[in-house]
């Protein structure tokens, strides 16, 4: 039987094959009835992918089969999921998407009641029951439509007066395209927004955080979102990309001007830029760091109290407005810093100076290779490459939880060298890996 693996985030894959396939969507609806109580809600959103709408019948004629009440919330902002979980309230939520990969490919992301993403104890018994099928009660559950989905997700929303802001929003053809021009315009900003027009196969094709515009005809500010609105890249009026880094920057120097910071920490990654790091503690205030992966992330705030936190690639957390990435949450705080400064978006881009940071990928083929973090081959060339940087440097090595990738981040005071080590080291393990 073909392995179901959990990665960073959910399940993902090409649509219509394994582990995106009708057969391995019905053990993976059995298996998440295996941790539900008896007579369970779960409510079901989508992204845009043509592929959503087999994906969600195939989800849902399954865990009906086994006495799960279904309650479809159609296209919906992933976020705006993770809040209606909670409200509704439901034992479980699940959205059919892949985030910012392309339209061919589609996954499957798991809320509990809390609103969070799948627990790890919940998470380790669902891929036992993958590794090991049971036998379940068979009982028929009903099925019913959300009248108002996305209602305890804009009710969380900032309240941010936008009065004379001109916001170009591109929803990357994704799930905020019904919903994100409106909630604009009520808070009083006028709104050129650009692929917003869905039609199954153009979700992230060219546009959204992975390619944001260049030319912003005229607007303040860029809001670029992905698939699932789960992130959100910014570009000031010039159409220079706005880190994501320094956006956490800005929205915990807000949250500390407004005493709304709880504790003394924020919480980002292993990828997250020593320059920001260095500013937090100018703040006094700790950088936490996790692995990558917003629930990761999630996690330490919990342990560690924290209200704020994030990734680089725009997956920003913030505690009362939500328990997920929330791209358009964290759009609009950064619109409130601006305010308050009086400031236009490229005044803001100096806040702290970052440390050239780059990032090499490996494809290896999980049939022939399987990365240890133990492998002593790539840690001694690890060490070897972080002693010619020196001082004032790192390099984290991982394997992607979303693809077959193995990722090197180097962070040096030295662009150039920086440059040249990762590279050789590159090459060196592709070449290892080869054989």
């Amino acid at each position: 039987m073909n392995e179901i693996k959990f990665g960073t985030d959910g399940i993902r894959g090409k649509a219509g094959i394994h582990p995106i396939d009708k057969n391995a969507i019905r053990r993976i609806a059995q298996a998440l009835c295996s941790i539900l109580p008896e007579r369970p809600t779960i409510l079901i959103a989508k992204d845009t992918r043509e592929s959503c709408a087999w994906i969600e019948d195939c989800l849902g004629q399954e865990l009906r089969r086994y006495g799960v009440n279904i309650v479809l919330c159609g296209v919906l902002p992933t976020a705006a999921l993770a809040c209606a979980v909670v409200d509704y309230p439901a034992d479980l939520g699940i959205v059919i998407t892949a985030s910012h990969n392309p339209a061919q490919d589609n996954g499957i992301k798991i809320f509990s009641d809390l609103g969070g993403k799948l627990s790890k104890k919940h998470q380790i018994q669902v891929q036992e029951f993958l590794e090991a099928p049971k036998p379940l009660l068979e009982s028929k559950g009903q099925i019913s439509s959300h009248p108002n989905p996305s209602y305890p997700w804009k009710i969380r929303l900032p309240k941010i007066d936008l009065s004379g802001w001109r916001i170009l929003l591109d929803c990357a053809h994704g799930s905020l395209s019904p919903f994100g021009e409106d909630i604009l315009c009520s808070l009083g900003a006028n709104v050129l927004s650009i692929a917003a027009s869905p039609d199954g196969s153009n979700i992230n094709k060219d546009v959204g955080a992975l390619h944001p515009p260049a030319d912003l005809q005229g607007c303040d500010i860029a809001l670029c979102l992905d698939g699932d609105a789960d992130r959100c890249i910014i570009c000031d009026e010039k159409g220079t990309f706005i880190h994501g880094d320094i956006i956490i920057g800005l929205i915990t120097q807000r949250y500390l001007d407004h005493k709304l910071l709880t504790g003394n920490s924020i919480v980002g990654t292993h990828m997250t830029n020593m320059g920001l790091e260095n500013y937090l503690n100018k703040q006094n205030i700790n950088l936490i760091r996790a692995n990558v992966g917003d629930r990761y992330v999630v996690e330490k705030m919990k342990i560690n109290n924290c209200n704020i936190g994030g990734e680089q690639s725009g997956h920003i957390i913030i505690g009362e407005h939500g328990s997920t990435g929330d791209g358009l949450v964290a759009s609009l705080q950064v619109i409130a810093t601006m305010i308050e400064k009086n400031k236009k978006a490229s005044q803001i881009l100096n806040i702290f100076s970052l440390f050239p940071q780059m990032i090499e990928s490996i494809d290896y083929n999980i049939d022939k290779f399987t990365y240890k973090k133990t492998d002593s081959f790539i840690i001694n060339k690890i060490k070897h490459a972080e002693t010619i940087l020196g001082k004032n440097s790192r390099i984290i090595f991982r394997a992607s939880g979303t693809e077959h990738k193995l990722r090197i981040m180097g962070e040096a005071s030295n662009k150039n060298l920086l440059s040249k080590t990762l590279k050789k080291l590159r090459i060196e393990i592709q070449n290892y890996i080869n054989g």
